[in-house]
């Protein structure tokens, strides 16, 4: 009671007192008490006002979900508890059992007998107990922090208590294993000489044994040592898909190179940069991609006859764990790719990993999906080659849900890895997909998994009477292609699959933005250490010292760990969960993304001053590319032209879906583009061939089919597919759905 008139009232006088801490400029726990203290005797003068004329004052949107300007209360109560007397009557106090919690969080106290206690009450729509209990001994231990030092800046103050921090930083990184120091060409030599009439690859009628893959790797590799490749040279290969792709990479190895895939499918302009920036001094290709790359010094054309000229015998070259294995671009935020240069020792370790964990046998038949220019193909390659399984090159044709189900059933794959897109593509197709399947396990990776799609995958395997395993992996190139399996057999919660725990001799740890690691629950940026860490960029020291940075959880001498950029968060299980990205680099159907990579080539048009792009949420969950460009001249280029001019130095995958046109781009009161800003794009807004209505009944049905795949109006008959942002899955779709409408 403030007034002494209404002190003998009885009543719920109580307001709340909305108060904001400033935390900026890390200050030390006294000083920001001291800020506290003079905040609430502020707000003591005003204390009369009531909490809703604030909040009408302010003019504060209303949710149901939550209250207005705060969801965490605090209650301290400090008011003298005098024995109340009437007549007639005993009275003692009782706790209230309340069953609706008011607030996201609230804090009671009290002090009874010169000793603090209190409750904690929560919205169980937020958090579970165990989560409260948890955030309980964080409370606990942050006080005991305070109190052995006051001064110290509050970021440095301990939250973990000591049993978490040993689950965090010792227990669940328990990863270490002794394994032989190889290489993969060892691995593979050793499983040829052991099983030399076993089939090693199949593509389409062909068929190599590990005995004539080995002979055929060996006459390349010697070519290539007359050719003057030694130790942590390299070695490019542009290779359409064949077992001459896979005769190249082993024959590399076996050279003592490291290889650096070119992909055909890219631009000219960005394939002439990876050769320059790597400094290949070889190129192996087929005659029919050589006008390719006029500026390679030395080209080897793979099945040349005049290979089968050199020796047979396994080269004896002295590789080291420690030399360079391969070179794999990625894209980059200055406007040019990256190379992430990985070691041998890390591979061979990875493909013992793998081995292990996918239980590969020499039954087993694995399906090379992945580009070279992806890691993930290094995962579907070497394991299976190193531990004597049969490797499956799929013909063309793969990249349709019927395509995949011909070769599956044809090649009777036990074991295939999918980017999550293509998953769920191939899962959510009418036809019993499943009936006629050799597979055992799948992997899925690459990109965000989706809950939703693990019960229409269960549903359907139940339907087929098939047992697979399903397996969600997760790793950055720089990491060595897969840092983390989660084997999908519990029931999920969540919009997301997990991501998973550690392969042996890695290490996890999630870090806040002063490198402390953070409590169970709490969100942070993963950094990777372990056998899997990369070497760095090729000729980029700058980026290698910042993402790359010195282990202060290891005893080993020189460890790293890498930063991902990746936000994450470990469950109680210790499991991780994957939340998104601190930067803006994305994953647009399983690719790995640099925005600022598009921005620079979209800037380099002579029509556009300005620019910025963005990857937006479809309602489908599934994300696009979106340019918004400030045009540099009174007539703005095209669409069309602008695709044109991106595609001489970006793939496919990174060609924006849609182009915004604004006279300014928004920016923010410090000059930076306003990205939250940007408007939504127009989804009626289609170009010019829009308003040509479908001529007859075939037009009118492939203009909704059109529809339907695209989620907008009809186009136009002259509309581009690709301008209305559709993409190659897309496009797939696209043609099973004209298939099953004609037949």
């Amino acid at each position: 009671r403030t007034q002494s008139a209404i002190e003998p009232l009885i009543g719920f006088f109580v307001n709340t007192l909305a108060v904001r801490s400033d935390v900026s400029g890390n200050p030390s726990f006294l000083e920001l008490l001291s800020q506290v203290r003079q905040t609430c005797l502020e707000a003591y003068a005003h204390q009369e006002v009531p909490f809703e004329s604030l909040v009408d004052a302010l003019g504060v949107p209303r949710h149901l979900a939550h209250a207005p300007l705060f969801q965490v209360m605090f209650v301290l109560q400090n008011t003298a508890e005098e024995k109340l007397l009437l007549p007639g009557l005993e009275i003692s106090m009782k706790g209230s059992a309340g069953t609706v919690a008011k607030f996201d969080l609230t804090l009671s106290m009290g002090e009874v007998n010169g000793t603090l206690g209190g409750t904690l009450e929560y919205a169980t729509d937020l958090f579970d107990r165990e989560t409260i209990l948890r955030l309980r001994e964080s409370f606990i231990t942050l006080l005991e922090s305070v109190l052995r030092e006051p001064e110290a800046p509050i970021y440095a103050l301990d939250i973990i208590p000591t049993s978490e921090r040993q689950q965090l930083l010792v227990e669940w990184n328990a990863t270490a294993e002794r394994l032989p120091e190889t290489t993969v060409h060892e691995l593979f030599e050793e499983q040829a000489a052991r099983t030399p009439e076993a089939i090693a690859v199949v593509f389409e009628d062909e068929r190599l044994t590990y005995a004539e893959l080995n002979v055929r790797a060996n006459q390349l590799a010697h070519a290539l040592i007359g050719l003057g490749v030694k130790a942590d040279g390299l070695v490019a290969i542009a290779l359409e898909r064949s077992p001459a792709m896979i005769v190249a990479l082993l024959a590399t190895f076996k050279a003592g190179a490291a290889y650096v895939p070119l992909d055909p499918d890219y631009p000219t302009e960005r394939l002439a940069f990876m050769l320059e920036d790597c400094g290949a001094r070889v190129l192996i290709t087929q005659e029919s991609l050589r006008e390719r790359f006029p500026r390679a010094e030395q080209i080897i054309i793979a099945n040349d006859p005049v290979l089968a000229q050199q020796s047979e015998s396994n080269p004896r070259r002295a590789v080291v764990p420690e030399d360079l294995a391969y070179i794999i671009y990625t894209s980059g935020s200055t406007g040019k790719p990256k190379g992430v240069a990985v070691e041998h020792r890390t591979i061979a370790h990875h493909c013992h990993a793998v081995h292990r964990y996918f239980e590969l046998t020499s039954r087993d038949r694995v399906l090379q999906f992945a580009s070279l220019s992806f890691d993930a193909s290094v995962e579907q390659i070497f394991p299976t080659l190193c531990f004597g399984a049969t490797l499956i090159l799929p013909e063309h044709g793969l990249n349709t849900p019927e395509g995949l189900d011909e070769s599956l059933h044809r090649h009777q794959v036990s074991v295939a890895h999918f980017p999550p897109a293509f998953f769920e593509q191939w899962i959510l197709q009418e036809r019993p997909f499943l009936t006629n399947t050799s597979l055992r396990l799948i992997q899925v990776g690459g990109d965000v998994f989706p809950s939703r799609l693990v019960s229409i995958w269960r549903a359907a395997c139940q339907c087929s009477q098939k047992s697979i395993r399903l397996l969600n992996g997760y790793g950055p190139t720089e990491a060595t292609v897969t840092t983390t399996f989660y084997d999908i057999a519990e029931k999920l919660s969540g919009v997301s699959v997990p991501i998973g725990r550690p392969l042996p001799q890695r290490t996890l740890y999630v870090l806040d933005r002063y490198a402390q690691p953070t409590p169970i629950g709490v969100a942070g940026e993963l950094y990777i250490g372990g056998i899997g860490v990369a070497r760095g960029y090729l000729n980029r020291p700058e980026l290698t010292a910042e993402k790359f940075i010195p282990d202060p959880f290891s005893e080993r001498a020189g460890a790293r760990l890498y930063r991902t950029g990746d936000l994450v968060r470990y469950r109680a299980d210790g499991n991780l969960e994957f939340l998104g990205r601190l930067d803006h680099q994305v994953k647009i159907r399983g690719f790995r993304i640099e925005l600022g990579e598009i921005e620079a080539a979209v800037l380099g048009h002579p029509g556009i001053r300005g620019g910025v792009v963005i990857a937006r949420s479809e309602a489908s969950g599934e994300q696009r590319l979106v340019a918004y460009v400030v045009a540099a001249t009174d007539v703005p280029p095209t669409t069309g032209e602008l695709r044109t001019f991106l595609k001489t130095s970006l793939p496919d995958y990174m060609l924006p879906a849609v182009f915004v046109f604004l006279p300014e781009l928004p920016l923010t009161p410090n000059g930076k583009v306003d990205r939250k800003a940007l408007p939504e794009p127009e989804h009626s807004v289609v170009p010019a061939g829009a308003g040509e209505v479908p001529r007859d009944a075939i037009e009118e049905i492939l203009a909704g089919l059109w529809a339907t795949v695209l989620r907008r109006s009809a186009p136009g008959l002259h509309d581009n597919f690709f301008e209305l942002g559709g993409h190659s899955l897309l496009a797939t779709q696209l043609v099973s759905r004209v298939r099953d409408a004609f037949g």
